[in-house]
């Protein structure tokens, strides 16, 4: 189930919180879980029951080294526990490519290949995992009291509107809003705002651009020709911004609605000036936590510098890693390793003493073409892709695509797209609110007309939403491999 399907918008979600608020709230904590569990066993059953065998052994686990704290069976306790979660996540998301390489080097070695044992994906499984894994290292820290309630602790990892795409809820953010919490008109009615403004961003932004980096993504390089490979490439980047940062937005927004306050997973990345920049803007949630559980355990910035560079290339090959397994996600990942490490070796030189428009042209640069490795299937097509970029194709235009690019609609699209993406948009609309409240502000009748038009604005992109999700098929999902 998916934030933006209709049964989702239509049936789920207005249950959940009819009855959320009209239950007593001694008993909102349990009806939680269940809505999550439901919500993650409509893709399969057997998707809750291997999340309930995860909150399981992570209570047992927490336990164990709340119990002790300090001790060395605390230590063996956090060990256990993050080896089972690695191995945990391991198996379901990695097993097939670790299969696939084996078998590469069958040819060599001689032996008999392995058979792939075609273990499905649990979505949102990277997810939930490092909600585990931050709730085993906050209680061994003492940055958290370990959870005695085992429903709560299972609140926690499986909240649904967090579970599939983030943003990554570190355990010490969250602990005291999971037994104390309250919900405000305002709260709901922002949490609300916030959640039709990312539905917005991904059905009619990021959507349409999905369409356009699919149909060039989708091309055989032997049919690719430049002009498309570029707007492929570029609507690709507004693509997963958008539905990503949509995504997010949808949840801090659904968050809110349950009086549960989630931090900021995005603050405009494409304005950025390096790829330091970047990673402090985009997906931040998740660089905050390699920074937290991974970087700085291994010695961070502290130690001398060919080991912190060393540092640093472990948790871009991670990260890489952690997106998807396939070579083509580690190459993503180093490439924004290799650029950080030469910004910092440069002694802040590079890239903040060039002129600031190449400052933003380098970092862009970088970005996409590392997102060239993210969207394509492989390497080998991610080559040929470049080869294209470049000036290495000598094929016809597709017109019918191009068809789909030029018309009003599509120009509409992307031009808000950039809007949105840049912060422009954001910008322009806190420069109205401003604007406003000053021009009402010993006008009354003009501040509720201005708040009334508003809430039919936001009722007007819902329907619009509605419309797109219930007249178009096309609505991806691009967490899958995540």
């Amino acid at each position: 189930m998916l934030f933006s399907s209709p049964i989702f918008l239509f049936l789920f979600l207005p249950i959940v919180l009819g009855v959320y608020y009209l239950i007593q709230k001694s008993f909102r904590n349990y009806f939680l879980l269940f809505s999550s569990l439901v919500f993650f066993a409509w893709g399969g059953v057997s998707y809750s029951l291997l999340m309930l065998v995860s909150i399981t052994f992570n209570y047992l686990f927490g336990r164990g080294i709340g119990k002790g704290r300090g001790s060395k069976n605390s230590r063996v306790y956090l060990i256990l526990g993050i080896i089972v979660n690695v191995l945990f996540l391991g198996v379901f998301k990695y097993t097939g490519f670790i299969v696939n390489n084996l078998n590469f080097l069958s040819d060599i070695f001689t032996f008999t290949p392995i058979t792939d044992p075609g273990i499905i994906l649990p979505i949102g499984i990277s997810f939930y995992t490092f909600h585990s894994m931050s709730y085993l290292i906050d209680v061994y820290r003492g940055e958290s009291e370990m959870q005695r309630n085992p429903f709560n602790l299972g609140l926690y990892i499986a909240l649904f509107p967090q579970l599939i795409a983030g943003p990554i809820i570190r355990y010490h953010d969250i602990a005291n809003q999971l037994e104390h919490r309250s919900s405000t008109i305002n709260g709901f009615s922002y949490g609300l705002r916030r959640f039709i403004l990312g539905l917005g961003k991904k059905v009619l932004l990021a959507n349409q651009m999905g369409a356009i980096a699919d149909s060039a993504f989708g091309t055989p390089v032997s049919e690719l020709t430049g002009s498309l490979a570029w707007l492929g490439l570029i609507t690709y980047a507004l693509q997963i911004y958008l539905d990503f940062s949509g995504y997010s937005d949808m949840a801090i927004g659904l968050g809110q609605m349950f009086g549960l306050r989630f931090l900021e997973n995005f603050n405009y990345p494409y304005i950025s000036r390096s790829i330091k920049e970047f990673w402090r803007r985009w997906h931040i949630s998740l660089s905050n936590w390699f920074r937290d559980y991974l970087y700085i355990p291994l010695g961070g910035s502290r130690i001398s510098k060919w080991r912190t560079n060393l540092n640093l290339m472990i948790v871009f090959f991670v990260t890489g890693l952690w997106h998807g397994a396939s070579w083509s996600f580690v190459a993503w990942g180093f490439i924004h390793g290799f650029c950080i490490i030469a910004e910092r070796l440069s002694n802040n030189r590079f890239p903040q003493k060039l002129w600031q428009p190449l400052q933003h042209f380098y970092t862009i640069f970088v970005v996409l073409m590392a997102w060239v490795l993210f969207r394509a299937d492989d390497i080998g097509y991610a080559w040929g892709y470049y080869g294209v970029l470049f000036g290495g194709s000598t094929a016809i235009p597709d017109m019918i695509i191009y068809n789909k690019v030029l018309n009003n609609d599509f120009l509409l699209f992307f031009v808000l797209s950039i809007l949105s993406a840049t912060g422009l948009l954001a910008y322009l609309g806190k420069y109205f609110d401003n604007y406003m409240e000053r021009l009402y502000q010993h006008n009354q009748v003009l501040a509720e007309t201005i708040r009334m038009t508003k809430a039919i604005g936001l009722a007007f992109i819902l329907v619009i939403c509605a419309t797109f999700l219930i007249s178009n098929t096309y609505n991806p999902f691009i967490y899958y491999r995540f």
